[in-house]
């Protein structure tokens, strides 16, 4: 795998790092609150379970999948719910956690969702962030690290279902996914 890989863009130190300081912010600002972290499956699960060791208050978690790739690099634009939360999250302070926020689109289908079922607040919380890409207007509240437009793998991204478990976030060459 590590020969499909242009460059490393974040190490395992780095990742680590990056969770802790989004850890420290999430633990300050719900102080006397239980959040409810909503991991968007595949890719962020992954992070979730880093984040939420690295959250020093009580929180829940649930999961939804999505879909808007297909076997591709790019957003079909179509999202659809492959699997939806197992509860309400009427009145609770929920949190959605995404591996990364490419052009918004997925996302902001998922928020609008989310909202319609009344939560007591609703943000977002990104490990990464593509804000050269975005073609909608959303900004992560909790963000890791913003990154340039390349396609990445590692840390709970793939791409057609490999790289997932690569330790750090790397830079897949064209050639792989071209």
């Amino acid at each position: 795998m590590q020969e499909n890989i242009k460059e490393i863009l974040l190490t395992k130190e780095q990742i680590a790092a990056g969770v802790a300081r989004l850890g420290k912010e999430i633990t300050a600002d719900y102080q006397g609150k239980v959040p409810l972290l909503v991991a968007v499956l595949k890719g962020a699960v992954v992070f979730l379970s880093d984040l939420i060791r690295a959250i020093e208050i009580p929180v829940r978690f649930d999961f939804m999948a999505v879909s808007s790739y297909g076997p591709s690099t790019q957003t079909t634009g179509q999202v659809q719910i492959l699997k939806d939360l197992g509860q309400s999250i009427e009145g609770q302070h929920v949190i959605v956690v995404e591996d990364i926020i490419d052009t918004g689109l997925t996302l902001r289908y998922i928020l609008e969702n989310l909202s319609s079922r009344k939560p007591a607040s609703l943000k977002i919380c990104t490990f990464l962030d593509k804000p050269s890409r975005r073609e909608v207007d959303l900004k992560p509240d909790y963000n890791g690290y913003d990154i340039p437009d390349e396609f990445v793998v590692g840390y709970g991204l793939d791409f057609a279902e490999q790289y997932r478990n690569l330790p750090y976030i790397g830079v897949l060459k064209p050639e792989k996914y071209k």
